[in-house]
C-alpha cells in the first residue's frame, strides 16, 4: 500500500467518524472549549481570599480593587460559559471571554512568560473559532435570501483562529536528541502546519486532538496530585487549558478549515 493510499484510507476513517459523530461533535468542541473558564471561574469562588490577596499583594491596588478584580473575573468566566452552552448571545460572552484572556494576561504577568502568553493565544484562537461558528448560525436563518458566499470576516476568524491554535502546539516542542522527541517535534510539526494552512485539515486537526488529549492525559495528571501541593493547582490549570484547545480543534474538525485554505482553493482547482 502506497502512501497515498495510505492517506485516502486515513481521511475515509476521518470522514467515518464525522459522520458518526456529527450532531455531538459541536457540543462536544464547545464544552471542551469552555471548560477552562469554567474551571477558573468556580476556583475563584473557592479561593476568593487567596485570589484577592495575591492581587492585592502583587499589585497594591487596594482590597477593593482586588475584590473588584476577583468578582469580574468569576461572573465574567462564569456567565459566558452559561450563555456559551446555551447558545444565547454568544458574540457578546466570546468578547467577553477575549477581555478575561487579555485582563489575567496583564494581572498574572504572563505577558513576560513566553510559553503562558502562547497558550493564551491559542485559548483566543479557539474563542474566535466559537464565534465563526456563532456567525455562520446567525446566517442560517436567513437561508432562503441569496447570498455571494461565505461571509469574509467569518473566513478570516477561522484562519486567525486556526493559527492561533497551533501555537499550543509550539509549547509541547522538545529540544533535545532523543528518538522520541525528534520524531514526536517532526510530525507535531507536520500537522500543526498542516492545520495552519488548511491542507487535510480536518485529517490534521483530528490526529492533534488524539496526540493532545493522550499528552494532556499523561502529563497533567492533576488527580494524582494532593490538592494542598501547589503542583496540583498548576497541573489543573494546564490540563483544561489544554482541554480548551482540544475544543478549538474539534470546532476545527467539524466545521472544516473556512474559506481561506488551501483545501477550499482545491475545490476551484
Amino acid at each position: 500500500m502506497g502512501q497515498e493510499d495510505l492517506m485516502n484510507k486515513a481521511e475515509d476513517v476521518a470522514d467515518q467518524f464525522l459522520r458518526v459523530t456529527k450532531q455531538y461533535l459541536p457540543h462536544l468542541a464547545r464544552l471542551c472549549l469552555i471548560s477552562t473558564f469554567l474551571e477558573d471561574g468556580i476556583r475563584m469562588w473557592l479561593q476568593w481570599n487567596e485570589q484577592r490577596d495575591y492581587i492585592e499583594a502583587t499589585w497594591n491596588c487596594g482590597y477593593f480593587l482586588a475584590t473588584c478584580f476577583v468578582l469580574l473575573n468569576l461572573i465574567g468566566q462564569l456567565g459566558g460559559c452559561v450563555l456559551i452552552l446555551s447558545r444565547n448571545f454568544v458574540q457578546y460572552a466570546c468578547f467577553g471571554l477575549f477581555g478575561i484572556i487579555a485582563l489575567q494576561t496583564v494581572a498574572y504577568s504572563i505577558l513576560w512568560d513566553l510559553k503562558f502568553l502562547m497558550r493564551n493565544l491559542a485559548l483566543g484562537g479557539g474563542l474566535l473559532l466559537l464565534l465563526a461558528e456563532s456567525r455562520s448560525e446567525g446566517k442560517s436563518m436567513f437561508a432562503g435570501v441569496p447570498s455571494m458566499g461565505e461571509s469574509s470576516p467569518k473566513q478570516y476568524m477561522q484562519l486567525g483562529g486556526r493559527v492561533l491554535l497551533v501555537l499550543m502546539f509550539m509549547t509541547l516542542l522538545h529540544f533535545d536528541s532523543s528518538f522520541f522527541s525528534i520524531l514526536q517535534n517532526i510530525v507535531g510539526t507536520a500537522l500543526i502546519i498542516l492545520v495552519a494552512i488548511g491542507f487535510k485539515t480536518k485529517l490534521a486537526a483530528l490526529t492533534l486532538v488524539v496526540w493532545l488529549l493522550a499528552i494532556n492525559v499523561y502529563f497533567n495528571a492533576f488527580w494524582t496530585i494532593p490538592a494542598y501541593k501547589p503542583m496540583h493547582d498548576f497541573l489543573k490549570y494546564d490540563f483544561f487549558q489544554t482541554t480548551s484547545v482540544i475544543g478549538g480543534l474539534l470546532l476545527v474538525v467539524a466545521l472544516g478549515p473556512g474559506g481561506v485554505s488551501m483545501d477550499e482553493k482545491k475545490k476551484e482547482w
